[in-house]
């Protein structure tokens, strides 16, 4: 196991993170995507914590509450010393364990009202007396950026947080957070959480470039696509019966893309003796852009599966099997930032050389 810096922080965190999705089954959508239970989810916690994994991700609507209050419980039947682990959650949507309030209409979004509130809520389920980091989960369009970033701001120097961060945002919306930080001596998102697989790119567009530009960390989630490229699925059975995908088909995917990627992951994992989950894994661990990969899993084999990704080393060809399979379609800005910044490129790689 690989630890990575987090942005630009002094934190180091393993190369992949467990994340707790699947633990409690409360609610319509979280029960189709895992129902796991005390016993049973704090078996996957001591798992990733033995093969190295020292973070773990959850967020507050996970099973209405559920998932923290089962993580919070499951680190301290196990001893875990504080130290030891990195916890991060989220803030954003409404959260019916916090009571009957949970349903008012400030109950939700990335307000400061809402932030201050989500945070003791957070801090209590978890049974912890910090966060190490804490995510917006969504971006509000009816609060100003300004009165979210210095409302986390606040929250570091009271001392329930130690890092924060964002999930889902654009590329300008978070360029403009770090401006706004930067302006007023703030603290400022050191990570984003974001969707990013083989066979969805995007994030390559204009949020990868940012993160580069302005030494954000990445943490990925959905790294399978939802199950997709997991190896169950193929253009025929489009998965077993009752699988994630098959009832909860999220996120969107390009199908015939996919399949063409599964198609190439599914000859090298053959190749290597490994399931394709894990080159789909390994092809994300490979990308420099990226500071850790969050898994979830529902059955202990799935977990070791997953964690052993980690061992697998892709060749150049094998990259460039995948990336060409995998490639996105051109479109503008990118094609004329390419051909027209294309020779100081080769220019100053020929400097770097010289």
């Amino acid at each position: 196991m690989r630890y990575n810096k987090l942005g630009n922080t002094g934190l180091f965190v393993s190369e992949l993170c467990l994340g707790t999705m699947t633990f409690g089954g409360q609610g319509e959508v979280w029960s189709q995507i895992g129902d796991l239970q005390q016993a049973d989810a704090e078996k996957l916690v001591g798992q990733a914590l033995d093969a190295g994994i020292n973070f773990i991700d959850t967020a507050d609507v996970y099973s209405e509450g559920q998932s923290e209050i089962i993580t919070g419980q499951a680190l301290k039947n196990l001893g875990v010393a504080r130290d030891e682990v990195v916890v991060a959650t989220k803030v954003f949507g409404p959260t019916q364990s916090s009571g009957p309030a949970a349903t008012g209409v400030n109950t939700r979004g990335a307000s400061r009202y809402h932030i201050m509130e989500g945070v003791k809520a957070s801090l209590k389920r978890l049974q912890l007396d910090h966060l190490d980091l804490y995510q917006i989960h969504g971006f509000d369009p009816a609060t100003p950026i300004e009165e979210t970033v210095r409302a986390l701001h606040n929250l570091v120097e009271q001392g329930h947080v130690r890092y924060v961060g964002v999930s889902n945002w654009a590329a300008w919306q978070i360029v403009k957070a770090l401006g706004i930080a930067e302006r007023h001596g703030w603290n400022r998102f050191e990570s984003l959480q974001a969707y990013y697989t083989l066979a969805g790119r995007d994030l390559e567009r204009e949020l990868a470039p940012m993160l580069e530009s302005e030494n954000l960390g990445l943490m990925v989630w959905s790294p399978l696509a939802g199950g997709l490229l997991s190896g169950k699925y193929d253009r025929e059975t489009e998965g077993e019966a009752g699988s994630r995908r098959t009832t909860f088909d999220f996120p969107p995917v390009d199908r015939e893309r996919g399949f063409d990627c599964i198609d190439v992951m599914r000859q090298i994992a053959d190749t290597k003796g490994v399931s394709v989950a894990r080159i789909a894994l390994a092809w994300l661990l490979h990308q420099p852009v990226v500071s850790s990969v969050i898994i979830g899993a529902k059955r202990p084999d799935q977990l070791a599966d997953n964690i052993a990704a980690t061992e697998v080393q892709l060749s150049d060809d094998e990259l460039a099997r995948l990336n060409e399979v995998s490639a996105l379609p051109a479109e503008y800005p990118g094609w004329m930032l390419e051909r027209q910044g294309g020779y100081r490129r080769e220019q100053l790689a020929e400097s770097k050389r010289g």
